[in-house]
């Protein structure tokens, strides 16, 4: 079949979307508690035992059934998103406007941490929220927009770290995991609302990171920083193993930036030169002037995801990190890496596909096709996605999440979402 056919184009986006529901059907209703959400063990199926509930699970499962809804998917789909945001209004959220990190499943407060990076997810939930029609979500989502400026925004115009109840700063830290996750949520947020406002800061993040402060790594992307942000290149070298702050280069970091760069370049390709020609309205801060104004995103996005390949693909998987020079560090497998390149190779192929070069959305789709042949690599008997594989000198082993966990499958989601609508944007008529 011509892979640039209506039909060919048109079962792409009915697979995705099957998939995406897929995943959903296996969290409904099991997932859902008398108060908010619990996670599903992935070889049994099974709730995982105790009462916590994580921000950043919260808001990714919200997340995840407002995609349903949006892929037109069961009415079941919008109630499942209405049931969390009831918990993320009424547990985690503060007298103050700040969000728990962690609380009981009767909303009692057990980290009181003010995580960035949290609040990132805040702000990705309420934005899915608004584009399923949620009643009220916009009125969250702008208030969460205000409190990340007031709280995170630094003064070059990016996220500082977590933060004591009182928003006391815990460290002098500042990292590229919460800021790409803020960028992920602003642009969900232009999605929802057409504001470009939000397309300016998600641009803004996006030129800082993925540019100015790469430039500096030969193009790799460097997860740590100080306050100043300059290159913490000695933070956390003695825990290779950290679950969020590993040292060295995550491949699935470069693949899941190599995804937003596209969306970007896909949303500026639609803004009217006279709205500004693609130049950000944020005051730069110290993120030069042509990050913004003269990057191609699309260029960008490719280049980052041909780095995650070139350096962390290994058949089966994406090293977790890797030295500047490529060699592995830690080789576990994680399965939201897996699926950031799924949902980056069909952002990529669509923007390929867009500019008329037809060899690169070849070239992507067939990585489409070769991530997706290995999702059973992650997937549990019960249809819940394991954290990662081991290595095979570990025998390859599955390992499932510690509670309370914070990935309901949202990557996977995620991905087979953005796999359905990047290529609803394939068809002649889109």
């Amino acid at each position: 079949m011509n892979e640039t056919s209506r039909e060919a184009v048109e079962t792409r986006a009915r697979s995705n979307r099957a998939r995406l529901l897929s995943v959903l059907r296996v969290q409904y209703p099991d997932a859902l508690a008398e108060h908010g959400y619990r996670l599903l063990h992935p070889t049994t199926g099974d709730p995982y035992p105790g009462d916590r509930r994580h921000l950043v699970a919260t808001c990714r499962s919200v997340a995840n059934f407002a995609t349903g809804a949006l892929a037109d998917g069961p009415d079941w789909c919008l109630d499942a998103a209405e049931h969390g945001l009831r918990f993320l209004r009424e547990a985690h959220r503060a007298d103050d406007g700040g969000y728990h990190l962690v609380v009981d499943a009767d909303g009692e407060p057990v980290d009181r941490t003010r995580s960035a990076y949290g609040h990132a997810f805040v702000l990705l939930a309420y934005a899915r929220a608004v584009d399923a029609g949620i009643e009220g979500a916009e009125r969250d989502l702008d208030a969460t927009r205000k409190l990340i400026d007031d709280r995170f925004r630094d003064d070059r115009g990016l996220l500082r770290s977590d933060c004591d109840a009182d928003w006391t700063e815990r460290e002098p830290y500042r990292g590229q995991n919460a800021n790409m996750h803020a960028c992920e949520a602003f642009l969900a947020a232009y999605e929802a609302t057409g504001d470009s406002a939000y397309l300016d800061r998600a641009r803004h993040i996006a030129g800082a990171i993925t540019v100015d402060l790469a430039a500096k790594t030969n193009g790799l992307l460097w997860e740590h920083y100080t306050a100043d942000w300059d290159h913490d290149f000695a933070y956390n070298e003695d825990e290779p193993r950290h679950q969020f702050r590993p040292p060295g280069y995550q491949p699935g970091h470069h693949a899941e930036w190599a995804k937003l760069l596209a969306l970007l370049d896909r949303y500026e390709a639609g803004v009217d030169e006279e709205d500004g020609n693609g130049e950000s309205e944020e005051d730069g801060g110290g993120v030069s002037e042509s990050s913004t104004a003269t990057t191609d995103w699309y260029v960008r996005a490719s280049e980052l995801f041909d780095a995650a390949v070139d350096h962390g693909w290994s058949e089966n998987g994406f090293v977790y990190t890797h030295a500047a020079d490529g060699s592995p560090i830690v080789e576990d497998r994680y399965g939201w890496a897996l699926a950031e390149g799924i949902g980056a190779s069909a952002a990529l192929a669509e923007r390929a596909a867009a500019r008329g070069d037809a060899d690169e959305a070849d070239r992507f789709r067939n990585w489409h096709r070769r991530f997706l042949v290995r999702t059973d690599l992650f997937r549990g008997p019960a249809g819940v996605w394991y954290e990662k594989r081991l290595p095979a000198d570990a025998d390859g082993d599955r390992v499932a999440p510690e509670p309370p966990g914070v990935e309901p499958d949202y990557h996977p989601a995620g991905a087979f979402f953005e796999g359905w609508r990047s290529a609803q944007g394939e068809l002649p008529d889109a």
